[in-house]
């Protein structure tokens, strides 16, 4: 997912949107215009500090994903924290292995999307937390604002498990078992 115009423009319209809601429903005073203009500055000023004003320079390091796409496939020992910021990314724990003990692994998505692909054999543990954004369990159950939890048929808090840990904001995370 790169960070353009196209992008831009889609989640303005869906802050504009939010803002109308919250006037509407919760009867709050919400100034659309001032927020227009304040997230351009913002956007703007991120666009300015990450030099990024092209489609072709996108950047990332080991744990964070920034204006781009990103596959990982599987766990290391050196990176248990993965961060998603206006980028996308695809994270495969079908085959991480569990006989050295327990796993634990946090994603944090703003204004982003990732799925996490995980063995429905694997013992797992799912804690997610959401603020306007989405995030999908295996089970089907989602939360978009508050939290949810899933356990595997498999999960025993006795045996090696994996941990996954999200936190959501504008964005979404959808977990699937194969």
């Amino acid at each position: 997912m790169k960070m353009g115009a196209g992008m831009f423009w889609g989640i303005l319209l869906i802050l504009i949107g939010l803002g109308i809601v919250i006037r509407v429903v919760f009867n709050i005073d919400f100034p659309i215009v001032k927020f227009i203009v304040a997230f351009f500055f913002i956007f703007l000023g991120i666009k300015i500090l990450i030099g990024n004003f092209g489609p072709k320079n996108i950047r990332h390091d080991e744990n964070t994903t920034m204006f781009g796409e990103r596959r990982i496939e599987g766990l290391d020992n050196d990176h248990k924290e993965f961060n998603v910021i206006f980028g996308s990314n695809m994270i495969d724990l079908r085959n991480v292995d569990l006989s050295q003990g327990s796993r634990e692994i946090e994603v944090n998505v703003i204004f982003g999307s990732t799925d996490i692909k995980i063995s429905e054999k694997t013992p797992v543990k799912i804690k997610a937390e959401s603020v306007f954004g989405s995030a999908r369990m295996p089970n089907g159950n989602t939360a978009s604002f508050g939290s949810t939890q899933y356990k595997s048929d498999s999960f025993s808090a006795e045996s090696n498990y994996l941990y996954i840990k999200t936190d959501v904001v504008f964005g979404g995370v959808e977990i699937k078992g194969y």
